[in-house]
């Protein structure tokens, strides 16, 4: 394992939902977040409203550039996110998750949540100086973001699909 277990599972949410901005879209209704909010068992505050959902939908670019800075800009990055909410540490435990640190409080916005913990995991990347462990997909139809935490950092692709359409493709090269 690279990361503690609360951070790696913040990062692989936070690529999923920059990836939901690929084409097609796929986090455009309340439904959508509802599923990606009790997928990444996000806790807290959560709405069900199209503002909160517009509010979640307009993060992702941030987030995206965050996650394919280099080490000194995403330091800026995660400063500049972190500024602008009211941080409440707190160290809780709950579900699978031994004692790990929540910054926000349970009714602030869940936007100000999925910012802060993504921006508390990219803290572990940056001390780890892990960025390496971010990049983007392989397949050249495609510009999704992979999260790569395999030991011998093989990951190039950002989902199965991707992997096979290019399995397939160099497979057809051969035979030919």
């Amino acid at each position: 394992m690279v990361f503690a277990y609360d951070s790696e599972m913040t990062l692989r949410a936070g690529i999923e939902l920059v990836n939901t901005a690929s084409e097609p879209d796929t986090l455009t209704s309340v439904g959508d977040l509802d599923e990606f909010y009790a997928r990444w068992r996000y806790t807290g505050r959560h709405e069900r409203t199209r503002a909160e959902l517009d509010a979640v939908r307009d993060l992702r670019p941030r987030l995206r550039l965050l996650l394919t800075a280099n080490r000194d800009r995403a330091v800026e990055l995660v400063n500049g996110l972190l500024a602008e909410v009211t941080l409440r540490p707190e160290l809780v435990r709950h579900e699978e998750y031994d004692w790990h640190l929540h910054a926000v409080d349970y009714d602030d916005p869940l936007v100000e949540r999925i910012k802060v913990e993504t921006a508390m995991a990219m803290v572990d990347v940056i001390r780890a100086d892990e960025m390496s462990r971010f990049g983007v997909c392989a397949d050249d139809g495609c510009d999704g973001l992979v999260l790569d935490l395999s030991r011998n950092r093989s990951k190039r692709y950002c989902s199965t699909t991707c992997a096979n359409r290019n399995a397939v493709a160099a497979y057809r090269a051969r035979r030919s």
